[in-house]
C-alpha cells in the first residue's frame, strides 16, 4: 500500500514547492510574494504560514510589481532559481496579466498562482468574478492563457499531481522556460486529499544542455567558413547558458567580431578587441558598419527582435547568409535562418570544433575608436551648469561613480536606449536590461529583486520620471525590508522618448510631455518627498556634480535611495542606430508628416523579407 499523508491541496502545493531543488541544493522556488484576499487568504495563505520558514513570504503592494520583483530576480540569477506570486481572483489576478506576459517574453521562470472561482459553483457568482455569457467554465484569469507557457486550472486537489511536475518541467527546460500559471480555485484549495508522501520527497532539477544535431553544425560551419566578413550577434541566451567564456574563446579562435543586443550586453566586456559594442536602432556606429556589411550573421541566443535587426533593414548584404544557435526551436527558425538548436556553450563549442582553424582578419580598431571618439564627449560633465543636463551626461556620472559590483539596469523610456549605446559594461551580469517587454514600472520592483538575488551587489537603477509615476508602490516594500539599492529619477517632465519619436515621424508634440498635456501647466511632482514618503533616503540635486556627490554617499545609506534631477527631454545621442519601422500615416495635412512619410517609405526598401 502507498504511504499517504492528507493534506489541504493549498498545503499540499507549498509542501511540494519546499521539496524542489536546484543542483546546488537550493530550494528552486525562492519565496512566494503575496497580497491575499478573499480569493487566496483562507487556503494558500494558511498554507504559506505553516512553511513561513521553509518557503518565505513577502508581502507587496501591487500585484504586477510583485511579479517583477520574482522576475528580476531569476533573471539576475541566470535562471536558476525563480520565485511565485499568488493573489486573489479577479483584479488581482488581472494585474499579473502583464508581466506574465514580461516574463513570457524574456523566457523567465515564474510561478503565477492566483485565486479563481469556486470549482462547485456554489456562490456563483463570486465577489469580483468576470462572468462570460457564452462559456460558464471562464474566469478572469483565462487572460493568462496567451501569456504563459503552461496553464491548468486546479479544480480538484488531486490535479497538482499532475500539474506542479509539469509546471517545473516548464520552468527549468531552457527550451519552453517562461512562466507557468495554476489557476487554483479557492474552494479547492481549502479541500483535503491523500497525497502520496512521494509526491513531496526532495527533487533535484538539471537545467539540460541540448547538444546540436551533427547535420545542423556541419552545414553551419560550412557556410561560416567561406565567410570574410562574419558577425556574431550575442543575445541573453548566452547569459542564460553561461556561456560568456566559450563565446570568448569561439570568438578570439576564429577572429569573429560580437555585436551586442540589449538582453547580451556584457556578454564581452566593453573593452574587448572583438566586441564592436551594441547593435541596432540604439546601437553603435561600429557594430552596425559591421553588421551591414557582414555576410554570415550569426545570432547566439537572440530573439533577432526588430530593434536587433533594424526591423530587418540592417543586414544589407545582399549575400548574407544568416545562422540562428538557439535552444529554442521556434527562435532558430526564424527568417529562414540555418538553425543550430542547442544550448548556446555546447553549440559555441561543436561549431568552433567543426570550424578548425578558420580565421577571418580582425576588423580594424580604428571601428570602436571612432565610435567612442564620437560619443565619450557627450557623457561629459557639462561646462555650462545652468542648464538642463542631458541624459547622456547621467550616464556618464553613473559610469564615474560605478565599480566592478555595481549592476546598472533599466527597462524602459527614454533610458535603456542611451545606456545600450553609452554604458561601458564589464562583467557579466552587470547590465540587467528588461527591453524584450520594456515594460514601464519595471525599474523599481526589479532592481529590489536584482538586490534580493545577489545582495552583495551595487545596483543602481535609471528610471525617468513617467515610468516612475507608473509603478513606484515597491520602494515602500524595499523601505520596509531594508533593501538597499540606488535609483537615479531623470526628471524631464513627461514622456521624453516617445514625443522625440512623434516628432520624429512628423507629428506635433501632443499628450506626451506635460507641457503639451491638458491641465500639464499644472503638474508639478516633488520625487524626492514622494520617495521619502515611502521610506527611502532621498535628494533632489540640481547639477551633475550634485549628482556626483549624491551617487558618492549611497554605501552608507540603509534602503533604498533615490536621486532625482531634472534633465531636457529633447537631447539624445545621434551618431550610431538604424532604421526602426514605426508606421507613418500616408495622408495628413501636416507637411512634417508627408516628408516623414517619403523618408519611411524609402526605407521600407530596404526591409528584407528573407
Amino acid at each position: 500500500m502507498t504511504d499517504t499523508i492528507r493534506l489541504t491541496a493549498a498545503q499540499a502545493l507549498v509542501r511540494y514547492l519546499t521539496a524542489q531543488l536546484t543542483e546546488n541544493d537550493e530550494p528552486f522556488i525562492a519565496g512566494c510574494w503575496a497580497i491575499f484576499g478573499h480569493g487566496n487568504v483562507a487556503g494558500l495563505g494558511e498554507a504559506l504560514y505553516a512553511s513561513r520558514d521553509a518557503l518565505p513570504t513577502y508581502r507587496g503592494h501591487n500585484e504586477q510589481t510583485m511579479c517583477h520583483a520574482a522576475i528580476a530576480y531569476s533573471k539576475q540569477l541566470r535562471r536558476k532559481r525563480a520565485m511565485a506570486v499568488t493573489s486573489s481572483i479577479g483584479p488581482g489576478a488581472a494585474n499579473m496579466v502583464t508581466a506574465a506576459a514580461l516574463a513570457h517574453v524574456n523566457r523567465l521562470p515564474l510561478l503565477l498562482l492566483p485565486g479563481d472561482v469556486f470549482a462547485n459553483r456554489g456562490p456563483d457568482p463570486v465577489l469580483q468574478q468576470v462572468e462570460n455569457f457564452g462559456d460558464g467554465t471562464v474566469s478572469v484569469n483565462d487572460t493568462f492563457k496567451p501569456v504563459t507557457r503552461y496553464f491548468d486550472r486546479i479544480s480538484r486537489p488531486e490535479h497538482l499531481l499532475t500539474a506542479l511536475p509539469r509546471a517545473f518541467r516548464v520552468m527549468t527546460d531552457p527550451a519552453e522556460c517562461g512562466p507557468v500559471c495554476l489557476s487554483f480555485c479557492q474552494d479547492v484549495q481549502a479541500e483535503a486529499f491523500d497525497y502520496p508522501v512521494s509526491f513531496f520527497e526532495p527533487k533535484v532539477w538539471t537545467i539540460r544542455r541540448p547538444h546540436p544535431d551533427p547535420h545542423e553544425v556541419e552545414k553551419v560551419a560550412g557556410i561560416i567558413s567561406a565567410g570574410k566578413k562574419p558577425v556574431i550577434v550575442a543575445g541573453g541566451g548566452v547569459h542564460y547558458a553561461d556561456a560568456h567564456d566559450a563565446l570568448k574563446v569561439f570568438a578570439e579562435k576564429h577572429g569573429i567580431p560580437i555585436v551586442e543586443t540589449q538582453a547580451g550586453k556584457s556578454a564581452l566586456p566593453w573593452d574587448h578587441p572583438l566586441n564592436l559594442g551594441p547593435i541596432g536602432v540604439t546601437g553603435a556606429a561600429s557594430a552596425n558598419t559591421r553588421c551591414a556589411e557582414a555576410d554570415v550573421v550569426i545570432g547566439v541566443g537572440t530573439r533577432f527582435q526588430d530593434f536587433t535587426t533594424g526591423s530587418w533593414g540592417l543586414f544589407a548584404n545582399p549575400g548574407r547568409q544568416l545562422i540562428s544557435l538557439n535552444v529554442a526551436a521556434y527562435d532558430a527558425m526564424k527568417h529562414g535562418a540555418k538553425p543550430v538548436c542547442a544550448d548556446a556553450k555546447v553549440g559555441l563549442e561543436a561549431i568552433g570544433a567543426a570550424l578548425g582553424d578558420y580565421k577571418v582578419e580582425t576588423p580594424s580598431a580604428s571601428l570602436k575608436a571612432d565610435w567612442f571618439a564620437s560619443v565619450d564627449p557627450l557623457t561629459d560633465a557639462p561646462n555650462d551648469t545652468n542648464a538642463l543636463a542631458t541624459d547622456m551626461q547621467v550616464i556618464g556620472a553613473v559610469q564615474r561613480a560605478a565599480n566592478e559590483n555595481t549592476v546598472a539596469m533599466c527597462a524602459a523610456g527614454t533610458m535603456p536606449g542611451e545606456l545600450h549605446k553609452l554604458w561601458k559594461a564589464g562583467q557579466p551580469g552587470s547590465y540587467h536590461m528588461e527591453y524584450g517587454f520594456s515594460c514601464m514600472g519595471y525599474e523599481i520592483a526589479g532592481a529590489m529583486g536584482i538586490k534580493m538575488a545577489e545582495p552583495e551587489r551595487d545596483v543602481i537603477c535609471f528610471t525617468g520620471d513617467g515610468t516612475y509615476m507608473m509603478a513606484n508602490s515597491e520602494m515602500a516594500t524595499a523601505a520596509m525590508m531594508g533593501i538597499s539599492f540606488t535609483v537615479v529619477v531623470t526628471d524631464n517632465r513627461g514622456y521624453g522618448c516617445i514625443n522625440r519619436l512623434q516628432m520624429g515621424c512628423g507629428g506635433a508634440e501632443f499628450n506626451n510631455l506635460l507641457d503639451h498635456a491638458i491641465g500639464g501647466e499644472n503638474s508639478n511632482i516633488d520625487f524626492a518627498k514622494h520617495a521619502e514618503a515611502m521610506g527611502a533616503t532621498s535628494v533632489k540635486v540640481g547639477s551633475i556634480a550634485e549628482l556626483e556627490e549624491a551617487l558618492a554617499k549611497r554605501d552608507s545609506i540603509k534602503g533604498p535611495y533615490v536621486v532625482v534631477i531634472d534633465t531636457d527631454p529633447y537631447p539624445s545621442t545621434e551618431p550610431g542606430g538604424t532604421w526602426w519601422d514605426v508606421g507613418v500615416p500616408e495622408v495628413s495635412d501636416r507637411a512634417e508628416v508627408n516628408a516623414a512619410r517619403d523618408k519611411y517609405i524609402e526605407n521600407k526598401k530596404a526591409q528584407r523579407a528573407d
